[in-house]
């Protein structure tokens, strides 16, 4: 199993922050499918500092959140420093720092993968989280800038000098964002460089996938992003394929609308009925994701009330035999 610092995880396999999504209710309907470990939305250091009532709000965890880390954004040591004290009240595990985030306002600031441009000042600002925590540092970073300066295996470096206790390298650059080929090449290279854990990220849509970044790359673990969005079973499937070789079957009809109903409900009670099912509009398209039911894709994107999105998941029940899963990513 994979241990970060003085935290040792139930599972390899990660659940990947994502902004707008990585919210408790979906951290812990992946969790009991299999998540080893959770991250909080991207914040923004200058967010924590000024208390803004929306980033306090992905502060919010409970004790079957765990374990859990939160990842902060910046590139001002003293704000770095002052979002630190902000958290010293919260109940996390970890402290994560984004050196990844390939969004066009995030490095327009020098925040985010802009760093991977100036490796001094990642140092810089890794030194001061390691420093100002007893929490264990990780961070997250990118092949590089652009191909043309990919510069992984410097910045992996950097930050295991700083005192880091584990790192994420998403095998794409900056200027490819999501698109193109992941680098197997450089994620490999970050991990015979380094002696703390590295956590592979890029295309983990399947078991088969994930299981070759761990082949191909030897990480110590798989970031899931993209591949858990409305297939919060990858997690249970991977452990699976990965014990026996053997892939399981998609859940049927009834295990993914009780997941719904049960993912439904979580969001509102988190964030009251109203904002709870606009919310989980985006989450019902990638549960059906697949299924032939436009529809009542299209009807769920309007639904306002709690019945009226509960009658929308009792309805998939009709659809069984026009399910189709969702093909593996070869």
């Amino acid at each position: 199993m994979l241990s970060i610092g003085n935290l040792s995880l139930p599972s390899s396999l990660v659940l990947a922050p994502m902004a707008g999504i990585s919210d408790l209710p979906y951290r812990l309907i992946n969790r009991s499918l299999g998540c080893g470990l959770a991250f909080t939305e991207m914040i923004s250091s200058h967010a924590l500092v000024h208390k803004s009532k929306n980033t306090l709000k992905m502060l919010s965890s409970d004790m079957n959140d765990r374990p859990l880390a939160v990842q902060i954004l910046g590139n001002d040591p003293e704000i770095i420093k002052r979002a630190l004290d902000a958290l010293s009240g919260y109940a996390f595990d970890m402290i994560d720092f984004n050196a990844a985030c390939p969004a066009p306002k995030v490095v327009s600031s020098g925040k985010g993968a802009a760093l991977m441009k100036d490796l001094v000042k990642l140092h810089e600002l890794l030194k001061v989280i390691v420093e100002n925590t007893s929490l264990p540092v990780t961070v997250k970073i990118r092949a590089g800038w652009a191909e043309t300066s990919v510069n992984a295996v410097e910045a992996a470096l950097c930050a295991q000098d700083a005192g880091v206790k584990g790192l994420t390298i998403h095998g794409r650059t900056r200027l490819q964002g999501y698109r193109g080929q992941v680098d197997y090449n450089i994620i490999r290279k970050v991990k015979e460089s380094l002696k703390i854990p590295v956590i592979a990220s890029g295309d983990a849509f399947s078991p088969s996938l994930i299981k070759k970044l761990f082949d191909e790359t030897g990480c110590d673990g798989v970031a899931i992003a993209r591949g858990a969005l409305g297939n919060p079973w990858i997690f249970r499937a991977t452990a699976e394929y990965m014990k026996n070789g053997i892939t399981p079957l998609n859940p049927d009809i009834l295990e993914k609308t009780q997941t719904m109903k049960k993912h439904l409900a979580l969001n509102t009670q988190f964030y009251g009925e109203e904002k709870g099912v606009m919310l989980f509009r985006k989450f019902f398209g990638w549960y059906v994701k697949g299924m032939a039911v436009k529809g009542l894709k299209d009807r769920a994107f309007h639904a306002v009330t709690l019945d009226d999105m509960l009658r929308l998941i009792e309805e998939l029940r009709a659809f069984p035999d026009k399910y189709q899963p969702i093909p593996a990513v070869k």
